[in-house]
């Protein structure tokens, strides 16, 4: 079996790497239980007890054959700049600290970014733009990042995903979203207590943060609220506290390179938070 050192540790890894074998913020056990269906997600999401639980079932789950098998050739072929690093290749956990008022909901890992670093937003275009916003506002230690262990925490914040496998193409199917809802309505039944504010990152970010929250019993207004940059939405938790949906363009380099979102659009969006 191939073993590479982590860029950061330099403890020697197989790709993909299993769990509770020491990369820095697997929270994941070798007795971690892993859903190997839908239904499979719904029962261990839903008997997640607190946040640390939550994330071990993620980091382990194999409900989605396609991307099981994607995320694994990707780690397993990898990407030529990084040939020499092991790759998580595993679902990404969410990322941040239990109780966070703020919740920022993505899209998926990136093949070469999370789905090798195995933290989110971690060691891609995309993260060098939302860490670096979340420290300009003070939720973020530093302003980049580029490997799990490489220091940066989170405050107030905690990131989460529509999807937690890196998807070809970077399209999960509608039945892959479904799959994976669970995860994250489970995320907002632990944050609802203090919770205030969600962002959305894309569209689908926006549409995975309204199926949870109307799943999880939130009210939800009608008409539908419609995504767009700066679109805000105030949706109801079932103990009767609000909590704010802003949307924001998503920090992909198609948006980013281009200009469609610029540091001050996405500053001004955070600043709300």
């Amino acid at each position: 079996m191939r073993l590479d050192p982590h860029p950061v540790t330099g403890e020697p890894f197989p790709s993909p790497v299993p769990p509770g074998t020491g990369w820095p913020g697997d929270p994941a056990t070798p007795r971690t239980r892993a859903a190997r269906s839908a239904a499979g997600v719904r029962r261990l999401a839903a008997g997640a007890h607190g946040i640390p639980e939550l994330d071990a079932r993620v980091s382990v789950c194999r409900a989605c054959p396609r991307l099981v098998a994607w995320r694994e050739r990707v780690a397993g072929e990898r990407r030529a700049a990084f040939a020499d690093q092991p790759y998580w290749g595993r679902p990404a956990p969410s990322f941040g600290p239990a109780g966070a008022p703020v919740l920022v909901v993505g899209l998926a890992p990136a093949a070469h970014g999370a789905n090798r670093t195995g933290r989110m937003f971690t060691g891609d275009r995309s993260g060098d733009w939302i860490y670096a916003a979340l420290h300009r506002a003070g939720f973020a230690s530093q302003a980049g990042s580029a490997h799990a262990g490489d220091g940066l925490e989170l405050s107030g914040v905690r990131i989460v995903a529509a999807v937690h496998c890196a998807p070809p193409d970077n399209a999960p199917t509608t039945e892959e979203k479904a799959s994976c809802r669970p995860w994250l309505e489970r995320e907002l039944v632990l944050a609802a207590p203090g919770l205030r504010s969600v962002l959305a990152l894309g569209g689908i970010g926006w549409d995975a943060a309204l199926a949870a929250a109307r799943s999880v019993g939130w009210e939800v207004p009608r008409p539908r609220p419609r995504f767009g940059h700066g679109a805000e939405a105030v949706l109801r938790t079932g103990e009767g506290r609000d909590v704010r949906l802003v949307g924001s363009y998503h920090v992909s380099q198609q948006n980013t390179f281009t200009g469609r979102l610029t540091e001050a659009m996405l500053d001004e969006v955070v600043g709300r938070l």
